[in-house]
């Protein structure tokens, strides 16, 4: 299968669809980064970041929805990605759905969301990104995990009531 270049990125050309979806995808995926880092960032509970969050949910739905075209037609080439973007959309549902119940989970579902959105991004795009291209590809796995992970525990962790007495 032959590339075009857009933007300097080797694009496959699979055809009118797989371009579309590609093109949604990419701008769902910007606003997912966006959204999610403006909700992780404002007070819990502000109109900000409800706002944020709920625009993100919507974006990483689009992007599933998008990821699972590019899937579709490209099989071979996508199935890993479609399960990294299976996790994040799941993540992402758990995250949402607790987020008045349980908020420990919201706090989880939706950070291991962010981490699968940001490391599919990595698998499928570190050979065509600067100092990314020279790494091993494990990183592009496992860094998104290494600094999220430890964020999301400290969110937690900083959210738990404060422990009482016993005495």
């Amino acid at each position: 299968m032959d590339e075009i270049d857009v933007l300097g990125v080797p694009v496959p050309n699979a055809g009118p669809v797989f371009l579309a979806a590609l093109a949604v995808h990419v701008t769902a995926g910007l606003v997912c980064v966006a959204c999610g880092a403006v909700a992780a960032l404002s007070a819990k509970g502000s109109a900000r970041h409800m706002r944020s969050g709920r625009i993100y949910i919507f974006g990483l739905g689009v992007v599933f929805a998008t990821m699972t075209i590019l899937a579709v037609i490209r099989w071979r080439e996508n199935a890993h990605l479609f399960a990294v973007g299976s996790l994040a959309f799941a993540a992402g549902l758990v995250g949402y759905r607790n987020r008045r119940r349980r908020p420990n989970l919201h706090i989880a579902g939706m950070g291991l969301s962010y981490i699968a959105l940001l490391t599919g991004f990595y698998i499928d795009n570190s050979k065509n990104l600067p100092i990314w291209d020279r790494l091993p590809t494990w990183i592009s796995w496992t860094l998104p995990s290494l600094i999220g992970l430890p964020l999301i525990a400290r969110a937690i962790k900083h959210r738990l009531p404060a422990k009482r007495g016993t005495s």
